[in-house]
């Protein structure tokens, strides 16, 4: 093989794989979210059967184009319309996004704190403290809700002590409430919050705190006009990544909850598994994904703005 050919040989290479790189997230992405997705589409503009698969139309390629004809003319956009009619599904929506933004609210309160103490802490101390934060994640999601049941019962471990130490006169009843759904969501959802936190932090210049106090500025006015500020890229992603899957959350209202509860995801839920209304359910699938994605093109469009005036 001459020189140049072996140069052309290089170069070809190396272009293959500056192609290769940028091709397996987008392939990764059409797989595993776009195929998915488009499935989910069909299927919520479908109708609900009492044949199996429970929906129509059902695409047969063995007929050819008129078969594909006949399956695009049975295509409907009823469920979506049904959606927009009926309010009990846009209560689900709301009420979702409402539980969501309190737990979210209250993740911040308390993961900022603990965020905070391990970052002041000694170095010896933080991989023990991180440790710490990340245990719940060693037992199952499941037994961990569960055992919110043994607590939050009315001869659970939490009114007995109450009782014990003659705070309360009588239970709580705090289980198969709303109360408890938010408790269960702020305990398992606070990892979310306090590691991204974190990571933020441990970065940060804490010479700019001890500046400011030699400039005459209070403790709290320091935290407030530099620590907070410098932390809000770790706020917004610990947000991001609670929010977001609580809005969908289906096992903490289903355990924790009562028949009152109304979130969406255990709408989504009642819909597949109760009523077998498939197309429905998954147009509440995607209406709910349409939720979930403006606050992450939000948080996008804020970071870029941050990134670029960094710059």
């Amino acid at each position: 093989m001459t020189e140049a050919r072996k140069q052309r040989h290089s170069a070809a290479l190396r272009r293959g794989l500056r192609l290769l790189v940028p091709a397996l997230p987008y392939g990764w992405l059409i797989v595993f979210f776009l195929v998915p997705f488009a499935v989910v589409l069909k299927l919520a503009l479908s109708q609900a059967t009492s044949t199996m698969p429970p929906y129509s139309p059902v695409l047969s390629l063995s007929e050819g184009l008129s078969g594909l004809a006949s399956f695009v003319a049975g295509l409907t956009t009823d469920n979506f319309a049904l959606l927009v009619e009926d309010l009990f599904y846009a209560d689900a929506v709301l009420s979702s996004l409402r539980m969501a933004a309190m737990a979210t609210a209250i993740l911040v309160a308390i993961g900022f704190p603990i965020a905070y103490a391990i970052a002041k802490a000694a170095a010896g101390w933080r991989p023990l403290l991180v440790m710490l934060v990340m245990l719940p994640f060693w037992t199952s999601f499941l037994i961990r809700v569960y055992a919110w049941i043994g607590i939050l019962r009315p001869e659970g471990i939490l009114d007995t002590v109450l009782l014990w130490a003659g705070l309360i006169d009588q239970p709580l009843g705090l289980l198969n409430t709303n109360a408890a759904v938010l408790i269960g969501l702020v305990y398992c959802y606070l990892p979310f919050m306090v590691l991204p936190l974190y990571a933020t932090l441990d970065k940060m210049d804490w010479t700019l705190l001890e500046a400011a106090a030699d400039l005459g500025s209070r403790p709290w006015r320091a935290f407030r006009r530099i620590t907070v500020p410098l932390a809000l890229p770790g706020i917004a992603a610990g947000a991001l990544l609670s929010f977001i899957p609580i809005v969908g959350e289906y096992v903490i209202p289903e355990l924790l909850g009562s028949a009152e509860t109304l979130m969406i995801g255990k709408t989504l839920s009642d819909e597949f598994f109760k009523n077998r209304d498939w197309p429905l359910a998954s147009a509440v699938a995607v209406v709910l994904l349409i939720v979930i994605v403006g606050p992450v093109m939000l948080y996008r469009a804020i970071e870029t703005r941050r990134l670029e005036a960094a710059r």
